[in-house]
């Protein structure tokens, strides 16, 4: 199955790499025993990553290795991975001693996706000096493993769960796989489970859903579409507190359309007005505060007033806790608005 999921994905755009040469990019010894090879090995293709800082930021001059060192130093927790997620949607910093001043460091370029290196390689293994995990195929942006598939065979009772409980275990032994991993699936070649590291509670892993209902290729196809994980990666994974404790989810298919849907609209000059007509707990609140930040961020609305509404006064505690996760910190609640109900 793995060899079928690397002609998919390199149908779509991704550069396959052989277990070999991701090894020797990553830093591993052809000299060592076969169980010391992958110990403390990189996480990255460090030379590519460099490279693409420097290309697209032309007045970083710290030394090689300098940033490198950084994301070893983050916690090997969900903390640590939401800083990460910062780094990736560009909001890290790095000094610029020409000016004397911090810059925006950008390790993605949304704006132009062809000037990212999108590469896909298998068994990749890494060794933590306690335990040792090897995953089945692990997606790459820029140098930088993004997500990660584990495969099972189909013909095992519970296919799915056992995949499910594979990446649970990778989570408890090598942590350290997950501060970049994002996203991970699970797949017996006919269902396509999908859910966001740090966070493999049963209830927020879903089924990728595809026209072509039971094929793999389609699935494959669809969900690691670059233009797809760029947009998980940049709008759709979501860090919010609940009961003082950071939880990390990612929107759901239904979500991410309506969020497409309304900024769409918004944004269309000719659109005045619009309804999403949701159920109870499909996620009304991401859908509306995910909205609402995409539309606070483009440029082209000019940062519009946005208006939450909800109907409950104990939500609003909670809805100004998930806005500060996402940076929007400086919304307010006006006292006219709040406890207001909209009918």
């Amino acid at each position: 199955m793995q060899a079928r999921i690397l002609t998919y994905a390199e149908a779509i755009g991704w550069t396959v790499v052989s277990r070999e040469e991701a090894e020797a990019r990553r830093g591993f010894d052809p000299q060592a025993l076969p169980g010391e090879r992958a110990k403390n090995r990189s996480l990255y293709f460090d030379d590519l990553l460099d490279a693409k800082v420097r290309e697209f930021n032309p007045r970083y001059a710290e030394a090689e290795g300098a940033l490198l060192g950084k994301f070893r130093h983050l916690h090997t927790d969900i903390h640590g991975n939401r800083e990460f997620v910062e780094y990736l949607r560009n909001w890290g910093k790095f000094f610029d001693h020409e000016d004397r001043r911090e810059r925006d460091l950008v390790l993605i370029d949304y704006g132009v996706p062809a000037r990212n290196v999108y590469e896909v390689t298998e068994e990749f293994a890494f060794h933590n000096g306690h335990y040792g995990t090897r995953e089945d195929v692990v997606f790459l942006i820029n140098g930088i493993p993004v997500l990660v598939i584990e495969c099972k065979n189909a013909n095992k009772d519970e296919a799915i769960s056992l995949g499910v409980d594979q990446v649970r275990r990778y989570h408890r032994e090598t942590p350290e796989l997950f501060v970049p991993q994002q996203l991970f699936t699970a797949t017996d070649a006919i269902g396509f489970a999908y859910g966001v590291s740090w966070n493999t509670v049963r209830r927020n892993i879903f089924n990728w859903k595809d026209e072509t209902v039971g094929k793999l290729e389609a699935k494959v196809k669809s969900f690691c579409a670059i233009p797809q994980v760029l947009a998980f990666l940049k709008d759709y994974i979501v860090f919010a507190e609940k009961d003082e404790e950071l939880n990390k989810y990612i929107l759901r298919q239904h979500q991410t359309g309506a969020v497409d849907v309304v900024v769409e609209r918004a944004l269309d000059p000719g659109r005045t007005r619009g309804l999403v007509w949701d159920t109870q707990g499909s996620g009304k609140t991401f859908t509306m505060i995910k909205a609402a930040e995409r539309l606070f961020r483009a440029p082209e609305a000019e940062k519009p007033t946005v208006l939450l509404m909800i109907d409950r006064n104990e939500l609003e505690d909670q809805m100004l806790k998930n806005l500060a996760a996402l940076g929007l910190s400086d919304w307010s609640t006006p006292a006219a608005l709040r406890g207001s109900t909209s009918y």
